[in-house]
């Protein structure tokens, strides 16, 4: 967490840097406000500073209608709909969709099926399961030139339900399979 004197210095400035770094209380009103508020600025004493719009509003404060706090840089308001994306791409890095179903992904976040793939296209260019089989394809290839995994290892831990997929969606994005790619590798390797 900032000091009280560097969150004042940038206050004061109305530092565009900190604006949503952390956000500034006004105890005699019980509004909080960003750091670039265009308001009259008010005493020192009158001051409380708080990391989130959520930490002001848990202490009583209330969102400066000027200045609209809850959407500043860095918050879930001003990233919009890709916050939810980027909680989804979490999600997919962790699993959720090696065994569960785009509905059921959904459905964590919070929204519809159709919502969720309509906000990947929009921010990722790809279907959620499109982004699942490039995170398990990556992990798998990564599984390949850095361990001594067998074939079948690296395919579940990578996510892939089985051999067979595994072994036709690699052929597939890499023209070999992944054992002739674990070959090429470390023949390329020895001639380096």
């Amino acid at each position: 967490m900032l000091s009280f004197q560097t969150c004042e210095a940038a206050r004061l400035a109305r530092d565009p840097q900190f604006d949503g770094v952390f956000f500034v209380g006004v105890k005699t009103s019980k509004i909080y406000c960003r750091t670039v508020c265009p308001v009259r600025q008010p005493l020192s004493k009158n001051v409380v500073y708080f990391p989130t719009p959520s930490a002001a509003e848990a202490n009583g404060y209330r969102p400066c209608l000027r200045c609209r706090p809850e959407t500043a840089p860095r918050s879930a308001a001003w990233n919009g709909t890709f916050t939810t994306v980027s909680r989804a791409m979490k999600l997919i890095e962790k699993g959720a969709l090696n065994e569960g179903s785009i509905r059921e992904l959904a459905e964590r976040l919070g929204i519809g099926e159709r919502h969720l793939s309509r906000l990947f296209r929009q921010h990722v260019g790809a279907t959620p399961l499109q982004a699942a089989r490039t995170i398990r394809l990556q992990r798998a290839k990564r599984l390949l030139d850095e361990s001594e995994l067998k074939i079948t290892e690296v395919a579940f831990q990578a996510g892939f339900g089985s051999v067979r997929q595994f072994n036709a969606t690699f052929s597939e994005k890499y023209r070999c399979s992944p054992s002739q790619y674990r070959i090429k590798r470390r023949s390329s390797h020895k001639t380096e």
